[in-house]
Order: structure tokens, then C-alpha cells, then sequence
């Protein structure tokens, strides 16, 4: 099973158990995550982290103890600091079935043995450096690409590389390259209007385009078999499946 991500854990199609129903094990293992951020103990926060914890592209994920110490401040500001120590356990924390135990709206998931799973939670540091780190992508794409709203991701296949951006309004564009092409070339395909589709609950998830009879569908798989690829392209046309590659997530 692969690691669960941010906007994997963003998706509430699980009802929640209300805080009252909190498990005794799961009101001991947020009792001690309070006290430990009530330290601001950087190493110890540290060791109850599993690495990476993704940050909203195009932001780096923090990859390890020593990148997250360094970065403690981008990510637990005094805000969220606040949030967590003040949160009250049996009404600000709850538990959502195999995702684990979240904070309020989910600005921060524990697993049920007490390890900080993502913060999904943004401080303003990282608001900015994410609208420059936007910008900054923006100005690298051919000028045909350059309005987005904000990048979801790059995907290759053994012949592809793949661009999904978010164009607001719950609409998304698919651009493609031979993986030959420089990504600041103009792209070979570029079709508008996609949209995105939750596969179930596991957290799978699809972003379908189409483009006349043909039908483009990049597929992250977030829960699968253990030779499951992380993504995957299938075009149809007609409705028949004329191609299908397995894709790996390169941002």
C-alpha cells in the first residue's frame, strides 16, 4: 500500500466518528501528540513524523528528520502550534475509519500509534513561497501553458511526459510531450475541460479529457496491487481501449 497523500486524506467520503466515540487509545495517542507539540521540541516532533510529508506541489516534500527540523517553522508555525495544544480532544479530533485520527477539518492526520501521518494545514510562509514557487513554474512552461490556476502534477510514461494543471473551476488540462521534448517546448497535445473523478474510498483517483471520439484518462493509484504502478494512462477511442501505459509521478 502506498503512502497516503495530501489530497488523498483531503477527501471525506468516510463518515467520520464523532469525538464523543473516540476510542480510549486514540484519546491517549492525541493527549501525548498535545504534549509533545507543547514542548516545540523540533527532534522530538521529529521522530513521531513519517517521511516524506508532502507539501501542495510545486513545494518540496520534506524528505527526511534533518530536512524537517530545518524546515519546522514552514510547517508548524505558531498558529498551528496553538490549534493543537488548545484543541479540545472529544471535540476537535476524530476518528475516520482506516485514514486515521484527524484535527478538526484535517489541517493535521494522526495514525492510531501516534505518528503524524500529513499536515494539511498551510502557514503563510508557505502560502507565499507556493504562489512564488507557481509563478516561478509558470514563467518556465512554453507560453501557450502559462495560464493555470496551479499545477497538480507531471506524470511519464515509456513515451510520454504528462502535465495536469488546475484551471479553476473544477476544470483541468492535459498536456503531453514526447519524453525526448523539452518541457519548455510547445506540447504535441494539449486538450481542455478534463475533470477530476475519486475512484472509492481507497483514495484512487482519475482525471478524464476528451477529445472527440478519443477519451485520455491518467489514473493515480494510491491504493492497489503490490505491482501496481503510482499512475497510468488509458486512451480510449469509441470506447475501446486503445492504449494503456503504466506512469510514474515525477512532481
Amino acid at each position: 500500500m502506498k503512502k497516503i497523500a495530501i489530497i488523498i486524506l483531503l477527501c471525506f467520503d468516510l463518515i467520520s466518528v464523532s469525538g464523543q466515540d473516540l476510542s480510549v487509545k486514540s484519546q491517549k495517542v492525541i493527549r501525548n501528540f498535545i504534549e509533545t507539540i507543547k514542548t516545540k521540541n523540533k527532534d522530538k516532533i521529529a521522530n513521531q513524523v513519517i517521511f516524506p510529508l508532502e507539501r501542495e506541489y510545486p513545494i518540496p516534500e520534506i524528505k527526511n528528520k534533518n530536512e524537517f527540523i530545518k524546515r519546522f517553522n514552514e510547517v508548524f508555525d505558531n498558529k498551528l502550534i496553538n490549534d493543537i495544544v488548545n484543541s479540545k480532544i472529544k471535540e476537535d479530533w476524530s476518528e475516520m475509519g482506516w485514514r486515521g485520527i484527524m484535527l478538526l477539518d484535517g489541517e493535521v492526520w494522526l495514525s492510531y500509534e501516534g505518528e503524524v501521518v500529513a499536515v494539511n494545514y498551510q502557514s503563510k510562509f508557505e502560502k507565499k513561497n507556493l504562489e512564488e514557487l507557481i509563478n516561478a513554474e509558470k514563467n518556465s512552461l512554453h507560453e501557450s501553458l502559462r495560464n493555470l490556476k496551479r499545477p497538480i502534477c507531471i506524470l511519464e510514461t515509456s513515451k510520454y511526459r504528462i502535465r495536469i494543471d488546475d484551471m479553476g473551476n473544477e476544470k483541468y488540462r492535459y498536456a503531453s510531450w514526447k519524453l525526448q521534448q523539452n518541457k519548455n517546448e510547445k506540447p504535441e497535445l494539449v486538450i481542455q475541460d478534463g475533470k477530476f473523478q475519486a475512484d472509492g474510498s481507497g483514495g484512487n483517483c482519475s482525471y478524464i479529457f476528451k477529445s472527440g471520439n478519443y477519451v485520455y484518462e491518467c489514473g493515480i493509484i494510491e491504493m492497489g496491487e503490490d505491482d501496481s504502478p503510482p499512475a497510468d494512462l488509458t486512451i480510449t477511442k469509441g470506447g475501446k481501449e486503445i492504449v494503456y501505459q503504466k506512469a510514474k509521478i515525477i512532481k
